[in-house]
């Protein structure tokens, strides 16, 4: 991609995780507002249940997380607050129709396996002796593998999880130290050799944007991890929003790569990945061909939600738990207060801990569903959308309204191949998916006050 596209297109975009973005979220939706919200979700689709579990608590605070991280805690303070994350879930499990079943479990944080393991155990064993289970679901959590020996990995498969995330971010321990990033403390081939024998996937998670890292660099760290064979390889690109978190201030000073080094570092791993069998999938992942990811996106079946990527027959609407987590109904989000202690008051008392939340209207629930379809699948098409979701094609196109000279804008440009009955993604696109899926956003027509992070 030439640079004038590089610079006319890496503008600040929403990420598009979920849709509307969290920055839109407002603190008239309540506590009664997320109850009446669980209540109807029981009469919408997807019937299945996704639980979400957010601990928050890291023993060092890496310097490009945007994710909701607090500090260690001493001990009293983590055994109060995962007695008060007991009693939210069971404030919220009586309101959930018992015929649902559970498609995912997932842990993010934070670190959630900072804790002592067999709170995890036992949190586990709430949601599963509550509902029944779809054939696999994905038992998942983020590792921090800094901090765990083998015991405590061992410990991860008896508490019941079958999918382990563990975050690598890069193999070059002078990027990590910049980071203020611990690295592993088994050498990762041992991980691996204990995970398999249990019969756990694996996901390797990396990150690149960070000082200190370069295109050739962040290729070799990709080798070494592709090398291992994880089942999945997730490339994050670091995203600056210091407004969010002070401590990117310092990688700034530290000095981030420029735009065009770090597009290099997508494409350089991209194709390295691709080199060693393994096949992009959606914004930021890389799987093995026999993948049930792999097999959806080949089907235009890929989906995602707070979770993570997923398949249209895991997907399941998400109930989540613990300061700061975000919840994903059909019809409205709604998130928790983010102060510790606030939240171990309310929750352990039954009060729903909400701090705000969001209710979506036909027309948001529309471009939802077309910008996750197109933002999954790498296409659009309006035909096979159209059939999916029960709305003629014409009314999809009178209710979202979008500007189809943007489109063909894009498609000069070579980011996407576009059609009046397809629109699909090209390769050099990819990195700006974003921004073609923003044309379907009613809520960026003519711009928007909210802060997003640029693309590259």
């Amino acid at each position: 991609m030439s640079t004038d596209l590089l610079a006319k297109y890496n503008v600040p975009t929403p990420r598009y995780t979920s849709y509307p973005p969290a920055n839109y979220f407002h603190e008239q939706f309540g506590a009664e507002d997320f109850r009446e919200a669980v209540t109807a979700s029981n009469e919408k689709d997807p019937r299945h249940i996704s639980f979400y579990v957010h601990i928050p608590f890291c023993p060092r605070l890496c310097y490009y997380c945007g994710c909701n991280s607090y500090a260690m805690e001493k001990r009293s303070v983590v055994d109060a607050y995962v007695e008060a994350l007991k009693t939210e879930i069971k404030t919220i499990l009586p309101l959930l129709d018992k015929s649902r079943k559970i498609a995912q479990i997932h842990y993010g944080g934070g670190t959630p396996t900072a804790i002592p393991l067999h709170y995890l155990k036992e949190i586990n064993e709430l949601f599963l002796s509550s509902f029944r289970c779809i054939d696999e679901p994905e038992i998942a959590i983020e590792c921090h593998p800094g901090y765990l020996n083998e015991k405590h990995w061992l410990q991860l498969v008896e508490a019941g999880f079958n999918r382990c995330s563990i975050g690598i971010q890069d193999f070059n321990e002078e990027v990590l130290r910049t980071a203020n990033r611990k690295g592993s403390l088994l050498p990762p081939a041992r991980i691996f050799e204990l995970l398999r024998e249990q019969g756990v996937s694996i996901n390797l998670d990396f990150i690149y944007g960070l000082p200190g890292q370069t295109a050739a660099g962040f290729e070799e760290t990709i080798r070494q991890a592709a090398s291992l064979r994880p089942d999945r390889l997730v490339t994050f690109s670091y995203a600056h929003v210091p407004w969010v978190n002070k401590d990117m201030l310092k990688l700034e000073k530290a000095g981030l790569p420029e735009a065009e080094e770090k597009s290099n570092m997508y494409r350089r791993a991209a194709a390295s990945l691709s080199e060693r069998g393994y096949v992009p999938v959606g914004l930021d992942h890389f799987v093995q061909p026999d993948d049930s990811l792999h097999v959806a996106l080949q089907n235009g079946l890929l989906h995602r939600n707070f979770q993570g990527y997923c398949t249209r027959a895991t997907t399941g609407q998400v109930y989540a738990f613990g300061v700061t987590a975000i919840s994903q109904l059909a019809a409205a989000y709604s998130q928790n207060i983010r102060g510790v202690q606030e939240y171990i008051d309310k929750a352990s008392q039954g009060e729903l801990p909400v701090m705000r939340g969001y209710v979506l209207n036909e027309q948001e629930q529309l471009a939802r569903e077309v910008i996750t379809t197109f933002m999954c699948n790498n296409r659009l098409n309006w035909k096979e959308l159209s059939l999916h979701i029960g709305i003629p094609v014409d009314e999809i196109m009178d209710r979202l309204a979008f500007d189809r000279h943007k489109l063909e804008e894009m498609a000069d440009d070579g980011l996407i191949i576009y059609s009046p009955e397809e629109i699909s993604i090209t390769e050099p696109g990819t990195l700006f998916i974003r921004n073609v899926a923003a044309v379907f956003d009613p809520l960026m027509r003519g711009g928007s006050e909210k802060s997003f992070s640029k693309p590259v």
